[in-house]
């Protein structure tokens, strides 16, 4: 039967209605002090049924001194999520920045056990609760080469991303494993390295199981995001929509454009923003968020939740 869009009076009034109406999640990610904050929380309650831990999840939050871990605060942000039906994406298990001290200061065979005890102790710990890690984080170098970014992980060898999805596959055999990266929202170098590394993981059997594409954008997006998005899913992987923000005067438009994107690619399973309102964002001053300062919505985000309703469905679900 094919899918009728609802009518007016029927559509969705709530982006995570609305998303998983289309067999998606609509999410944000969240910070676990501000929990305690009551427009805050109720806003998170009733428009968002995926949430993702800004910095809580991070090497340094979980494992500030080597071996011995820390989940309380992560703990908050699952809890919370688990309490109020939403999924959780895991966010980072190893990246370049972040990381603490310890780990910093080492290198070389201590360093690559170190970083794969890490992945295996932290998704174990939360194994059957995260629905996507992002296993690796941020690991292709700006700029034109296509190749991998310099950085301590890398010098333990050009195997260090297989390895830890390896590693994350038998800790959480049912989260999905997702790489993700900035500056990779159209088809150019960088994403068409990124590109390369999972169709040869796909090749070899590496589990990987999605691909996450930040989305920080200003007044515009790249003509061929939708392609881009299209010509990984068709590699066999779901895209996601990881850390979106949109910055400038064009905004609402770009975010309708953005979130029609996703909808036309049917492994698309979902758009997580980077923040709830303004003053949450990371990216001070630029405002780019769906509600402002006091919690009110802005007319991105009635483009976003109107680009929703009018979507189609996802076969595939989340």
């Amino acid at each position: 039967m094919a899918f009728v869009a609802p009518a007016p009076a029927e559509a969705a009034s709530t982006l995570g209605a609305s998303a998983a109406e289309k067999g998606r999640y609509f999410g944000t990610a969240v910070a676990a002090h501000k929990l305690s904050d009551s427009q805050y929380v109720s806003i998170l309650n009733r428009e968002f049924n995926s949430v993702t831990a800004e910095n809580e999840m991070k090497w340094d939050a979980t494992e500030p001194s080597q071996g011995r871990f820390s989940y309380t605060n992560a703990d908050r942000i699952v809890n919370h999520a688990r309490a109020n039906g939403m999924s959780i994406r895991g966010h980072a298990l190893l990246w370049h920045a972040q990381q603490p001290g310890w780990a910093q200061n080492m290198s070389g065979s201590a360093l690559r056990s170190a970083a794969i005890n890490h992945v295996t102790q932290v998704a174990s710990y939360y194994r059957g609760r995260i629905h996507s890690w992002d296993v690796v984080n941020e690991a292709f170098a700006d700029g034109g080469s296509g190749g991998r970014r310099d950085s301590n992980l890398q010098r333990t060898g050009n195997d260090w991303i297989e390895a830890a999805f390896r590693a994350a596959r038998a800790a959480d055999p049912n989260a999905k494993l997702c790489y993700n990266d900035y500056n990779t929202d159209g088809v150019n170098a960088k994403s068409t390295g990124i590109y390369t590394m999972v169709r040869d993981f796909k090749a070899r059997g590496v589990p990987i199981d999605c691909v996450g594409f930040q989305s920080h954008l200003t007044n515009s997006v790249p003509g061929d995001y939708q392609t881009n998005l299209q010509r990984f899913a068709d590699l066999g992987v779901d895209v996601q929509i990881t850390e979106l923000d949109i910055a400038g005067t064009n905004q609402a438009a770009v975010y309708d454009t953005v979130t029609r994107a996703c909808l036309a690619v049917s492994r698309c399973t979902g758009i997580t923003v980077w923040g709830i309102r303004d003053s949450d964002s990371w990216r001070t001053g630029a405002n780019p968020l769906l509600f402002d300062n006091n919690g009110n919505k802005k007319p991105a985000y009635t483009a976003v939740l109107n680009a929703l309703n009018a979507g189609g469905t996802n076969p595939g679900g989340p």
